[in-house]
């Protein structure tokens, strides 16, 4: 006998080598022959399983059920490597084996409601998936944004309709965000006759109104009538339409908080606010803007001009007496599309102002019924979950107020953001649509799938895996959740990426070559 921890022998070596090619190779040829099966119970959803080798399968893509002449397209909603345990005969002993297979779960998309046991399972071919997608279309306008990811060359159609319902679109940095995000809205206002109103905090969607070079001809042809029906408001003197405010189009609760003022702490200044504001009702304003304040006849319209002067309200470069205001335009619109252009403002507080107002505005003529999509990109910024100031808290009451209840007025919300744990859970509730791009934190995808249960969950699951362009569309915008590629844009983006010149190749100064 070999002392303990002596090595094996070369004949023991020998053994133990054939041992375990011939464990491998059986395996193998077990885990070949597993069939690729489904069974549903409830003709609704389905179970399956299927050999690793060779797969073809892919969490999001498409297959065709077959059992008993019977042909049901599905969707794979989740799909997973697992371990299971066998016993197989090698050479002269039995052994156990631990097999690996795919199993997963997936939906039914074209079904007669009836159970199944066994049937055999394949990929769908992109003309099968495309069939299905033209029956399942509704007779409304179709805003085509690209192609199904899994089934190449099937135009990703959304439902126009669906835009009746609140929209949750989010991606980390470098995902494509703002650019699916300027495409939905080209698709929009190309396709149907919707009224839209942006929020636009960074200047991406400045460009709504001009067609890019060398622009697809077919989309230029179909986007030729848009740009006359965009107007961008931006804090410009050479701008068409320069984004003003005029301080009484404020709701009183606004212009305190613009004075920072405290119904209690500030009682004295507050209530010369208030006498302003019922003089103003009754036809004898006293000012017609903040900048009047300082030079008013009323001394408690003068306090509050000092206390507007030492906030540094008064520079403040929206005020424009004189000018139309952006509340107007809100009110009694003048375009189709407004893009209120917040990055071109000096300062977070003044976007938050106007951003309040143009909220405000809209409920206020929520009556009207007049159907609106208002879009706020950058949602954290506008109605964040944790507001940190009375203005902020202001317009996230009234985004939270338009999120519940403005639906039955014609007020459609479309938010977006990179950083979805910061925006007001009570906007994203309410959303029955979910655009989902690349999102690696694992926290947020945990929300979201919490949030937007009517998505499978192993669909979200693979959104960290997702390209640039590559988005996760569920909700009312298709008849079942799909993984979708971007198609090209038509207008000018107006927050393109700064290019990495500086990541070139630094040339060697003596030689002119470029050093590695």
């Amino acid at each position: 006998m070999s002392a303990p921890g002596a090595l094996p022998t070369t004949a023991q070596d020998g053994d133990l080598l054939h041992r375990l090619a011939t464990y491998r190779r059986t395996r193998e040829e077990v885990e070949r022959r597993v069939l690729p099966l489904a069974t549903s119970v409830d003709g609704v959803t389905f179970e399956f399983q299927c050999s690793l080798h060779d797969l073809q399968l892919r969490r999001g893509g498409y297959v065709v059920l077959q059992s008993d002449g019977v042909d049901r397209l599905g969707q794979v909603t989740d799909l997973d490597a697992v371990v299971v345990s066998s016993s197989a005969q090698l050479g002269d002993v039995v052994s156990d084996i631990a097999l690996r297979l795919a199993r997963g779960s997936g939906a039914l998309l074209a079904t007669d409601g009836r159970p199944f046991h066994d049937a055999v399972v394949r990929p769908a071919d992109p003309a099968e998936v495309a069939d299905w997608c033209a029956t399942s279309r509704p007779a409304r306008a179709g805003l085509t944004v690209g192609e199904l990811l899994l089934a190449p060359g099937v135009p990703a159609t959304l439902d126009s309709g669906g835009l009746t319902r609140h929209t949750f679109l989010c991606g980390q940095s470098g995902s494509g965000k703002t650019y699916a995000l300027g495409l939905l809205l080209e698709r929009v206002l190309a396709e149907t006759t919707l009224r839209v109103v942006v929020l636009d905090p960074n200047s991406d969607h400045v460009g709504l109104g001009r067609v890019r070079p060398g622009a697809d001809p077919a989309l230029a042809e179909r986007y030729a009538g848009v740009p006359a029906e965009v107007a961008v408001w931006r804090n410009d003197l050479g701008a068409q339409h320069q984004l003003r405010l005029r301080f009484p189009d404020l709701d009183p609760a606004a212009q305190a908080a613009v004075l920072g003022l405290d119904p209690v702490g500030d009682r004295d200044e507050y209530s010369a606010l208030l006498e302003l504001l019922r003089r103003r009702r009754e036809g004898e304003p006293l000012v017609t803007g903040v900048e009047d304040l300082r030079s008013s006849d009323n001394e408690g319209a003068r306090r509050l001009g000092v206390r507007a002067e030492n906030l540094g309200v008064l520079g403040w470069s929206l005020w424009g007496p004189g000018l139309p205001s952006i509340v107007d335009e809100i009110r009694h619109p003048t375009s189709r599309c407004t893009v209120v252009d917040l990055g071109s403002l000096d300062s977070a507080q003044e976007q938050r102002v106007v951003s309040q107002a143009v909220l405000t505005a809209l409920w206020e003529e929520r009556r009207s019924k007049v159907p609106c999509l208002v879009v706020i990109d950058e949602a954290h910024n506008v109605c964040p979950a944790e507001p940190r100031d009375e203005l902020s808290r202001r317009a996230t009451e009234r985004s939270v107020q338009i999120a519940a209840e403005g639906r039955k007025y014609g007020l459609y919300l479309l938010t977006s953001t990179q950083q979805p744990h910061k925006v007001h859970e009570n906007v994203v509730s309410q959303c029955d649509n979910v655009l989902l791009m690349r999102i690696n934190s694992r926290a947020d995808l945990a929300d979201l799938t919490r949030l937007f249960s009517f998505v499978p969950e192993g669909l979200i699951a693979g959104c960290p895996s997702f390209g640039l362009g590559q988005v996760l569309v569920g909700g009312r915008l298709l008849p079942q959740a799909a993984y979708v590629r971007m198609g090209h844009r038509v207008s000018m983006e107006g927050g393109a990426d700064i290019p990495p010149t500086w990541a070139a190749p630094r040339p060697d100064d003596r030689s002119g070559v470029a050093t590695r």
